[in-house]
């Protein structure tokens, strides 16, 4: 349906004689004088209001806008006008999902996103703004990933403004828009004598974790979540298919991150452990909700568990067990009190870090690897372990000395 400009100045009325004049209105020379109509894709119709002498600008301007409409393009101005916040926080409670997922988000928003664009209308927005955007929080100290976690956030949120009709287009998918830097810091994996080292010192509840991590590289969810039924000794193949993890501060049994459900190997060595634990430690069975605090009960019959009987909650495992392992090894300092300093790049990951760079230096495939790891793109994989790959100058140099290794002499 096509617009129209109203002269409010003006009306137009037929006298008695048929003829067609122009009178004044109660209206004339107040206010603004033109005023555009048009309707929405929706069918609400709209106005915009020009001052006098500006006919021909209120007229382009309708033009403009019929245009946008029949090409699927308009955008609602008093939409636009909503600042990044007020959109977001709304977006936020539309969130479905993993509650942890979304109060991380809640968190990241208000924590980063808010102080920095959080007043700014979403119809301004430029590629300009988030390339100062990305700046300030590489400026601000945070390590790269957690910088793009937060870039995420904020790309999601303006893409659902695109789509709600608030903003032409996403400026975080500009060309000239860079992900936040990631830094230069890399992967060191542990040596096989640390690994050694920091299980000795675990109790003997718990010291299997380590073989599993290092042996099988799961998560430290997976481990805590692992159930007998999840372990086939005939085939020597472990299913990593859930994990134990809190929801919004509870404990619940969720698929593996990402919802990548896999098989790895299981060496005869960690099988021999997992043996002998279960026989020491049989396992228990541990009801909990599936996903969410509200979720459907489960039963697993977990193997490993408190020494009450329970689930193991993952602050009390590391803070009371794993931690003092790690200073008892000498990998961090001992603590004078029960507090120990940070240690994330010691944490149980560190056996995950370990099992890879084993498996790459045995020659294993990067899309191997990434399927063992539960990573759904190998990109990721190759990402954070292609410095611990052979080189190609390792294996030729390797190759032609087997090849050019001087033979014994005949007798």
């Amino acid at each position: 349906m096509a617009g129209s400009i109203q002269d409010r100045w003006y009306k137009t009325i037929t006298d008695a004689e048929g003829k067609t004049v122009r009178l004044k209105t109660d209206r004339y020379g107040k206010g603004m004088r033109y005023r555009a109509r048009y309707f929405t894709p929706d069918g609400e119709r709209k106005t915009k209001s020009f001052p006098d002498g500006q006919k021909r600008l209120a007229e382009q301007w309708l033009s403009n806008v019929t245009a946008d409409v029949a090409r699927g393009d308009f955008i609602d101005p008093n939409a636009s006008r909503v600042t990044f916040q007020a959109f977001a926080e709304k977006w936020l409670e539309t969130q479905s999902g993993d509650p942890n997922t979304r109060a991380s988000m809640v968190s990241q928003l208000t924590l980063h996103a808010f102080p920095r664009i959080g007043p700014r209308p979403l119809g301004s927005f430029q590629p300009s703004h988030i390339r100062e955007f990305v700046t300030q929080l590489e400026a601000s100290g945070m390590s790269g990933s957690y910088a793009r976690v937060i870039f995420s956030n904020v790309r999601a949120v303006l893409s659902a403004a695109v789509e709600d009709g608030c903003l032409r287009r996403n400026p975080c998918n500009s060309r000239t828009v860079t992900l936040p830097a990631m830094g230069m810091r890399r992967v060191v994996p542990w040596e096989p004598d640390r690994v050694f080292t920091v299980r000795a010192a675990m109790v003997e509840r718990f010291r299997p974790m380590v073989d599993v991590g290092a042996g099988c590289g799961l998560r430290q969810g997976e481990i805590l979540g692992l159930s007998v039924d999840d372990i086939d000794f005939d085939s020597g193949t472990l299913h990593v298919v859930q994990q134990l993890k809190l929801s919004l501060s509870k404990p619940v049994f969720a698929p593996p991150k990402g919802g990548k459900l896999r098989d790895v190997p299981l060496p005869d060595p960690v099988a021999e452990s997992l043996r002998a634990h279960i026989e020491r430690f049989p396992p228990v069975e541990i009801k909990l909700p599936w996903m969410r605090a509200n979720g459907q009960p489960v039963t697993r019959r977990l193997i490993f568990t408190g020494p009450n009987g329970g689930h193991v909650w993952r602050t009390s495992l590391n803070e009371d067990h794993w931690k003092p392992a790690l200073a008892q090894a000498g990998v961090i300092p001992k603590a004078k009190s029960r507090e120990h300093a940070a240690a994330r790049e010691h944490g149980m990951h560190a056996l995950r870090h370990f099992y890879a760079s084993v498996l790459l230096d045995a020659g294993e495939s990067i899309k191997a690897l990434a399927e063992y790891l539960g990573h759904s793109d190998p990109g990721l994989t190759l990402k954070v372990y292609a410095h611990l790959m052979p080189s190609s100058r390792d294996r030729a140099r390797k190759a032609l000395e087997r090849v050019l290794q001087p033979q014994g002499s005949e007798d």
